[in-house]
This record gives C-alpha cells, sequence and structure tokens, in this order.
C-alpha cells in the first residue's frame, strides 16, 4: 500500500482535526512503532505502521467522508466531550451518527444557536475554518437598542478589540424572524467574536444565531435536527 504522510493520515483517519492533529505532533503525543513522532510529513503505511495518539491505537484506514449540518440549540457545547458532564453536540445527534467519528468544523459558544458543521474530514475542517479561506459567516442578533449610524460605521470598518482588529463586517437590520434586529456577515471566527463585537460598542447580544457559511445556509432545518450534506 502507498504510504501516506503522517499530517494527512491523522486527519484523513477522522480522529480530529488538522489543527489538533498537528498540536497533537508537535506535544509529542503521537507515537509510531514506539517512537515519538517529529515529523508531520513521516511517510506511513497504513498496513505495517502502528501509531497511537495519547497511547491509543489508531486505525489509519480513512473513513468515508460525512459532514453534517446541524441546528445546535443553546445550552449545547460545540465538542465531542465534556470533563464535568455537560451536554454536547454528540449528545444530540441521531444514534446512527453517534457511533462515528465525528468532530465540529468550528465553533458556536454554548450560548448561541444555529448552523454547525460536523464531519471526520480533518481537510474539509481546516478550508472552513483556516482564515485564509475567508468562508463568511452570517449571524441572526437580537441585541438592546439599535445600532447609531457611527457604531455601524464602525463596524463596517473593523472594531478594535482587546487582542487585535476586526476585519470589516457587512451589517443589516432586519424585521424577522423574532426577535432579532441586525445580520451581521464576517470571515472571521475568534472566540466569542460576535458578542465582543457589540459589547465594545457598549450592546449586549441577547440572542445571537448563526444561518450561514459559505454557500451553506441553515434553511428550514429545525432546531436539535440534522442533515446529511453531500448526498
Amino acid at each position: 500500500m502507498l504510504t501516506r504522510p503522517l499530517l494527512k493520515a491523522l486527519t484523513e483517519a477522522g480522529i480530529g482535526s488538522r489543527r489538533h492533529m498537528a498540536d497533537a505532533i508537535r506535544e509529542g503525543k503521537v507515537v509510531i512503532n514506539g517512537q515519538i513522532a517529529e515529523d508531520f510529513r513521516h511517510p506511513l503505511d497504513p498496513a505495517t505502521d502502528r501509531v497511537t495518539v495519547n497511547g491509543k491505537a489508531i486505525d489509519l484506514e480513512p473513513e468515508k467522508p460525512i459532514c453534517l449540518m446541524l441546528h445546535k440549540p443553546k445550552g449545547i457545547l460545540s465538542t465531542t466531550r465534556d470533563d464535568i458532564g455537560r451536554r454536547t453536540v454528540m449528545d444530540i445527534l441521531p444514534r446512527t451518527y453517534r457511533r462515528l467519528r465525528l468532530f465540529p468544523a468550528g465553533r458556536l459558544d454554548k450560548d448561541s444557536t444555529g448552523l454547525l458543521l460536523l464531519t471526520n474530514d480533518g481537510g474539509l475542517t481546516y478550508r472552513l475554518t483556516h482564515p485564509k479561506f475567508e468562508n463568511e459567516k452570517e449571524y441572526l442578533v437580537y441585541i438592546n437598542g439599535n445600532l447609531t449610524p457611527e457604531e455601524k460605521s464602525k463596524l463596517e470598518q473593523g472594531i478594535t478589540l482587546e487582542d487585535s482588529v476586526t476585519s470589516p463586517a457587512t451589517i443589516r437590520e432586519v424585521t424577522s424572524p423574532s426577535p432579532f434586529n441586525y445580520s451581521l456577515a464576517i470571515h472571521e471566527g475568534r472566540k466569542r467574536q460576535v458578542r465582543r463585537m457589540f459589547g465594545s460598542l457598549g450592546h449586549q447580544v441577547l440572542a445571537l444565531k448563526r444561518v450561514r457559511i459559505g454557500h451553506l445556509s441553515l434553511g428550514d432545518l429545525k432546531e436539535g435536527n440534522v442533515r446529511l450534506l453531500g448526498n
């Protein structure tokens, strides 16, 4: 069988995103035939090489790629597990998909709802989440009060946050669905970025829902339900 580079083999095996697997290699958590891996491009032969990640043996045979669209409800964590027992997106998936090694492609904070993609394809996750691909994300936002023209202009030009300046956003008023009063489109995805952007202007985000990633729209998918993409 043809060899494959270590990082590519790990992401294709569906055990984590490209970023997480790269971190695991850097941290010495990946072992090949008893030796700690140091090179992302180390050639692997799935038929003969034995690989462990965090001490767990890994099946290097690539899984069939799968991608689900989930309408995440409020209060659910965008992760595969939680150390203190809080409910995660894996807990609300139909049983058919729970046995698959899926992981979220990106995040939505616990208090936000809307479109979240889950996949076993590390390459797809990389293309969806890496800033260089500039995948636009659209959110419906419910804030207290209304934006002034000056505040709207600041969002459109870029907001100075404590860690950086955001890229220009597209902002427009909406009247439906209730209770949302603004739509915001950005191509970044920093931690709690939308909430921090409005917070820097003195507006509290009371509800936040992601409705689009690139060309993928949430549409009429009901909260808590999933849709299999690509079929």
